[in-house]
């Protein structure tokens, strides 16, 4: 009976701690799985992990668009509205790769970018020697830089032009207008400008100098030591901040390359996107849920409609219009001079897409944006922080000054004039990327149901069996205890009767 009692008690002792395993389990599984996840993302070289980030085995592309102006003599001449035809897309692909790549004691990464264009005609429109008329974007960005200055440096610049044939319109093929042509006046600012004063390039293209590794140092953060700066840039060419905004919350550089984000991610995060053309870092917001066509899971992440907004409709951009209010860019676009040796380029999305209506309408020729079409997101993986797809897509605008004492651009009135608009991403992941996504994203919630349902079922049959075996062994000791008890009732009514018997006196 002794051994029964222990071995009842040590039942009961396993099932209990089944049970409050099954608990913990549900309570704790969740964090032992993010802490592998962690572990497994961290850039750690050697890891696989790692040979991802260094070489992503992604094909992405970059499809662009440009809007070639079929009117340009009207326009300058008899003030018609300019006339665009949008041709395109010349689409290119890229390969990443990340080279010169240093390990910090600090624990960061330093590497220099390695990006790959090549053209692929078979899926555009014509070859890169299509020729397109657009705006003579050196020239028009001298004469609108001109504006306030002396009216006899303006009077010889128009000289200048004039000796030297320069138009407010160019004639160029695709591939000179993305890689690089002889422009006159860069040429002769080559010759005059003073050294400390000359642009780091002889030619003009809208890509020039892209094609190779890039001369741009930049320094992330591991996430070994702490997964929430994964990914995160600690400095790019030795700067942790920009110097070109009013706040230090404007110029922060903390942020991603958009090809990895610290993992866990939730509705509520916020992400941002560092790229050094956009001269800014660019936040990212929950959109919606996602499913790519490999059956993962994803959020899509895209930048807030007031992103562009002016400051009016979201004072907090005040902090990138260092000149004041008055010199503000207009809703819908952000104005990125002070990332291009004072060329007034605006950058917009799209079609100008979640910018005023205004902007459209000043040429011809544009339709009317669409979000499917024209919409910046990404969708990342929650569980992990990777990006599964990307349409990064950006509009390049030149501000154009009016200035009526070079005559060449006498006609050539106020306007934010469209160049180009592309789009740059990936479609989707190789499949042993993808099946590691997977298998982290449902293979760990259908353990933690199997263990919770599991210890829980059996600490409940142990618990359940020790019950009975407890009710059982009470009822046969009653039992024991009711024969016991009538066996001595019985015993002493015998005895009693056997003394009476012999109480009795004899009879002769």
């Amino acid at each position: 009976m002794q051994l029964a009692d222990i071995l009842h008690r040590i039942t009961i002792v396993v099932a209990a701690a089944l049970i409050i395993g099954g608990i913990v389990v549900a309570c704790e599984f969740t964090v032992l799985i993010d802490a592998v996840v962690d572990r497994m993302v961290a850039l750690r070289p050697g890891a696989k992990t790692f040979g991802w980030w260094a070489k992503p085995p992604v094909e992405p592309r970059i499809s662009l668009y440009i809007y070639n102006v079929t009117n340009a003599d009207d326009f300058l001449s008899n003030g018609s509205k300019a006339i665009v035809d949008e041709v395109g897309p010349y689409v290119y692909s890229e390969t990443w790769e990340k080279v010169n790549i240093v390990e910090n004691d600090n624990g960061t990464l330093s590497y220099n970018l390695r990006k790959i264009y090549s053209f692929r005609e078979d899926l555009s429109v014509g070859p890169e020697d299509d020729v397109v008329i657009v705006p003579n974007i050196p020239m028009l960005s001298a004469t609108s830089q001109s504006k306030h200055a002396a009216r006899f440096l303006r009077l010889a610049m128009a000289s200048i032009m004039d000796i030297l044939k320069i138009k407010p319109f160019v004639q160029v093929s695709v591939g000179q207008l993305l890689w690089g042509y002889e422009d006159p006046l860069l040429k002769l600012a080559k010759d005059v400008v003073p050294k400390e004063q000359k642009l780091p390039y002889e030619e003009f293209g809208l890509l020039y100098g892209k094609n190779g590794t890039s001369s741009d140092r930049v320094t992330v953060n591991t996430g070994v030591d702490d997964i929430r700066t994964y990914g995160v840039i600690d400095n790019f060419n030795g700067r942790t901040h920009l110097p070109h905004w009013t706040t230090d919350a404007c110029n922060t550089l903390a942020g991603t390359d958009g090809s990895i984000f610290p993992p866990h991610i939730d509705h509520d995060r916020i992400l941002h996107v560092y790229d050094k053309d956009l001269c800014r870092l660019l936040p990212l917001v929950f959109e919606k849920e996602v499913m790519t066509s490999n059956e993962v899971p994803g959020y899509r992440f895209t930048p807030p409609e007031w992103v562009f907004a002016d400051v009016d409709s979201h004072p907090d951009n005040m902090c990138f219009c260092p000149a004041g209010k008055p010199s503000c860019s207009p809703n819908g676009l952000f104005n990125v001079s002070l990332c291009q040796y004072d060329s007034p380029i605006m950058l917009s999305f799209p079609h100008f897409y979640l910018a005023d209506e205004s902007l459209r309408t000043q040429v011809e020729g544009i339709s009317p944006p669409m979000k499917e079409k024209h919409q910046f997101f990404f969708d990342v993986q929650p569980k992990m922080g990777t990006t599964l797809r990307v349409r990064a897509r950006i509009q390049i605008n030149l501000a154009v000054s009016q200035v009526f004492d070079i005559k060449q651009v006498a006609n050539f009135p106020d306007i934010i004039f469209p160049i180009l608009w592309f789009e740059e991403g990936i479609d989707n992941l190789p499949d042993e990327v993808t099946d590691l996504m997977r298998f982290a994203e449902q293979v760990p919630p259908k353990i933690r149901v199997a263990l919770i349902v599991g210890l829980c079922t059996l600490g409940v049959i142990l618990l359940l069996l020790s019950t009975f075996c407890l009710i059982r062994n009470s009822h046969r000791q009653s039992t024991l205890h009711l024969e016991g008890s009538n066996y001595l009732a019985t015993a002493q009514v015998d005895m009693n009767k056997k003394q009476n018997k012999d109480n009795q006196p004899a009879r002769y």
